[in-house]
């Protein structure tokens, strides 16, 4: 290629791994990655989120560490300034990075520059939901998330004779694409482009919102016959939404919307390849689309997320990769057990960059030319607090703890209480089997292959104890592994710097010792 490869980095946000039409989904439109993964990319099928929201997730990702390595655990506390991100790095090694999207990784306090040379902004007003789109404060459907289809009149022809609701990933998408046709010379970039969409409000345009045939929608995932093999938090969340009384037909008509929106993620990512090819670097791109993690859409009669429960409609999410030219690939799909952590590894070893951190990825290379290579026996997934931390209940978010009209009141309401509901968890899971360590309540054990909705818990099943205790014992050599991570730069000892001093002071310690021993 005679420079480092190009590198996007497409990432929704709440995108589940259903939902692409080459995972057998036949409701949800997604053909430009349908199409790329069966002609130049791997979409990884089996791919999984380390932590069910936003920052702890982004972190663990951009960092290639698991959050409880430096207590990434929460939407406020982001990478600090003494931790490096995978932009920053690619920034000091002359990448020209480009950042259009939603934040959730850094502080804000600290500004941008150091992670990237263009933090992409809207240059004109942005498209927003009608006032009291929410309904009745009274009504079943207030936190629902659900609108529906937006009304695109006063939307503008963004190119092509596309009307858009111009909203911001749409101005990202179009900011990208004018970038791509403006690109620095002798200089490979970095678009890094984590987008809103499908996160709630579940609302979509048209053609998107028709082209879902709602007669081809999955069916959702049923409330649990027994509740108490589920954690706290997902019925807390279940009790306080207030859609017990839906129809199934209202749960099809909202998650058709939702499926729409990730037909139009879809779109977007279209436009985006597209203009890769027209600038001329399409065979000197890496291409990696992925979400940070998934949603509930209403499984278990809930929508959205939260910190600490791990169903895999929400942790199991997409992952598709398409490598520059010159790279060996076998296109299609990879059903091996992947993180998101493995993402750092895998554009360190495509930029020929050593790691500067240790971390815990592990490049996805080998699995893009060889779909049967070894990789993981087992993924995982944390989230929560504990008891006594305040500062982690996340009471910085504006009232909403307090304010039951808030959107997220069910789910803030148990954050900032002193219940167990936003507590530590931890999941580990394999192809089988998943194990859920809760510290102040209940554990969960699931047989997936008999139970894949992960609707009966086995924990107190004799026939499954000696799975039960090995899956223990690996969450325990997880933690072994990952507990810490010690700097590559050592520190100097003593007071002075100068190397001959230090060197006779270690003599000076070698002989103490010496003594000591004999």
């Amino acid at each position: 290629m005679g420079r480092r490869p190009n590198i996007v980095i497409f990432q929704p946000d709440h995108f589940r791994a259903e939902a692409l039409g080459h995972m057998g989904n036949a409701c949800v439109h997604t053909p430009n990655l349908d199409r790329l993964c069966a002609e130049e990319a791997v979409s990884f099928t089996s791919a999984f989120c380390q932590a069910p929201v936003c920052t702890p997730s982004r972190c663990s990702f951009m960092t290639g560490w698991y959050p409880h390595v430096r207590g990434h655990r929460t939407m406020f506390h982001m990478l600090r300034q003494d931790e490096a991100t995978l932009l920053q790095r690619l920034k000091a090694e002359g990448y020209f990075v480009w950042w259009g999207g939603k934040n959730d990784l850094v502080p804000a306090q600290h500004g941008f520059d150091r992670h990237c040379d263009v933090k992409f902004e809207p240059s004109r007003p942005l498209q927003e939901l009608p006032p009291g789109w929410r309904g009745d404060p009274d009504s079943d459907s207030f936190f629902s998330f659900y609108h529906g289809r937006l009304d695109k009149a006063h939307s503008e022809d963004e190119g092509d004779g596309e009307q858009v609701f111009y909203d911001h990933d749409w101005a990202c998408v179009l900011g990208a694409v004018e970038q791509l046709a403006n690109l620095p010379e002798d200089q490979p970039f970095c678009l890094y482009m984590p987008l809103l969409n499908p996160h709630p409000p579940f609302a979509v345009e048209e053609p998107f919102y028709s082209a879902v045939d709602r007669s081809l929608v999955p069916p959702r995932i049923p409330e649990p016959e027994d509740w108490a093999g589920k954690p706290s938090m997902l019925r807390g969340i279940y009790q306080n939404s207030r859609m017990q009384d839906w129809s199934e037909e209202r749960w099809t008509e909202l998650r058709a919307t939702y499926y729409a929106m990730c037909g139009r993620t879809d779109h977007q990512f279209g436009r985006v390849l597209d203009a890769l090819r027209e600038a001329g670097v399409w065979d000197d791109t890496a291409v990696f689309f992925f979400s940070d993690h998934a949603s509930y859409v209403g499984d278990y009669g809930v929508v959205g997320i939260n910190q600490n429960t791990f169903d895999d409609v929400l942790t199991h999410v997409p992952f598709i990769c398409k490598p520059p030219a010159g790279v060996d690939i076998q296109p299609g799909t990879c059903d091996a057990l992947i993180e998101l952590v493995d993402f750092t590894a895998t554009v360190e070893e495509l930029a020929g960059l050593p790691p500067a951190h240790s971390h815990f990825g592990r490049s996805l290379l080998p699995l893009l030319a060889d779909p049967s290579s070894a990789h993981r026996d087992a993924v995982f997934s944390e989230g929560g607090r504990l008891r006594d931390e305040t500062h982690c209940k996340e009471l910085e978010y504006p009232p909403g703890h307090q304010d039951p009209d808030d959107l997220y009141y069910p789910r803030l309401s148990l954050q900032a209480g002193d219940g167990p509901e936003h507590t530590r968890a931890f999941m580990c899971r394999t192809r089988t089997h998943k194990y859920v360590r809760r510290l102040y309540e209940n554990d969960e054990l699931y047989d997936l292959v008999a139970d894949p909705q992960e609707l009966h818990n086995r924990l107190d099943d004799p026939a499954c104890a000696e799975i039960l205790a090995t899956l223990r014992e690996r969450l325990l050599q997880w933690f072994t592994e990952t507990a810490d991570v010690v700097p590559l730069t050592p520190d100097q000892r003593g007071n002075v710097a100068d190397e001959s001093v230090q060197s006779d002071l270690g003599s000076d310690v070698d002989r103490c010792w010496g003594d000591h021993a004999s």
